[in-house]
């Protein structure tokens, strides 16, 4: 684009023996052009009436649907400054006039192979980048129907029909309380709540190591049996920590092995597997500790009926310091409402 017409006509001349050429005398004409075709290159003059070509390019880059589109200046300006100005605004080169039809040709030849490998590039990513979607999707299914049929095995073995969906929406609660009130804000702001819902599905994985005469024992265990019903803390750990090590999810994996192993661990230090007190106690495990003791109280099981929300409230409470984590309690107690909101949705879904 040039506002002299004997430079047009020179310009037009020399390229229109290989490339399809459109000569305009202003920027205005030029952007009506490219409303209706999209040129593959732009040959730009700065000098020019109304609009400059550093205001034309300027208004190129500025809209997405021309941005991508080559420049390369012509002028009679042979500065530093003026180059300079004009690659700022986004020319990919400077040709000074008058110009030498070799070069000027290598030049265009130059710039549009660059921009063919611009588009290849940009499609390779566009493909890979969908490609890596497509399998990230099918990798993302296949867990979830991994983690699904594992919980409906465990579910269907200790008859605790909706305990997983339960457990997973108290530990929401939780989770969502503590960070509405600044508890263990360190540790909790680290903590993908939606990866630790689906990962707690995998809790009571160990179960399926447990004879279903204790599971569904209609009373008490004795010492031997509660002895046997400890192992699936640590059946649950091994498994997970086996798939861990021919896996790449090692995150969702991680906080599955710790809501596995740890959910019996009491904060005094006498729970199961590993005896650990306290802070020492992985705090998704301590968390979990609420969450499925609540829900084995106001839910019947083999062994009992089903306590009042408030009766488990109390419990709980009572627990605080021993059992339970009193800081996470504290968050329990001011939030206990939404804990029998959740029993009594998931018991309306059933």
């Amino acid at each position: 684009m040039d506002d002299a017409s004997s430079n047009l006509k020179l310009g037009s001349d020399l390229l229109s023996e290989y490339y399809t050429v459109f000569t305009l005398d202003s920027g205005k004409r030029m952007f009506k052009l490219i409303q209706k075709i999209r040129p593959d290159l732009i040959l730009l003059d700065i000098n020019m009436p109304e609009m400059d070509g550093y205001e034309v390019i300027r208004r190129l880059k500025a809209d997405p649907a021309t941005t991508d589109i080559p420049v390369i200046f012509l002028t009679a300006y042979d500065s530093d400054e003026n180059e300079i100005r004009g690659f700022d605004l986004g020319a990919l080169d400077y040709i000074t006039k008058p110009f030498s039809a070799p070069r000027l040709l290598k030049r265009i030849e130059l710039q549009l192979i660059m921009e063919d490998q611009r588009r290849e590039l940009a499609n390779y990513s566009l493909n890979l980048e969908k490609m890596v979607h497509e399998r990230t999707e099918e990798a993302v299914n296949l867990k979830n129907v991994f983690v699904e049929t594992m919980t409906d095995l465990v579910e269907h073995r200790v008859i605790t029909d909706g305990h997983i969906r339960r457990t997973q929406r108290y530990i929401e609660v939780l989770l969502h309380g503590m960070r509405e009130r600044g508890v263990y804000m360190e540790e909790v702001a680290n903590i993908c709540i939606s990866l630790a819902m689906q990962s707690s599905q995998l809790h009571d994985i160990g179960k399926i190591a447990v004879r279903d005469v204790i599971l569904m024992k209609p009373g008490p265990l004795t010492p031997e049996e509660f002895n046997e019903m400890k192992i699936h803390t640590k059946f649950g750990g091994e498994v997970i920590s086996r798939i861990q090590a021919k896996a790449l999810d090692s995150e969702f994996l991680e906080y599955a092995k710790i809501f596995a192993e740890s959910h019996h661990e009491k904060w005094d230090g006498t729970g199961y597997h590993q005896g650990l007190a306290g802070a020492d106690i992985p705090l998704l495990g301590r968390i979990m500790a609420i969450a499925d003791v609540y829900d084995a109280l106001v839910t019947k099981r083999p062994y009992k009926g089903a306590y009042s929300h408030q009766a488990a409230v109390d419990i709980i409470k009572k627990d605080s310091g021993t059992h339970f984590d009193p800081a996470l309690v504290d968050v329990f107690m001011e939030i206990h409402e939404e804990f029998d909101r959740v029993t009594r949705e998931e018991a309306a879904r059933n």
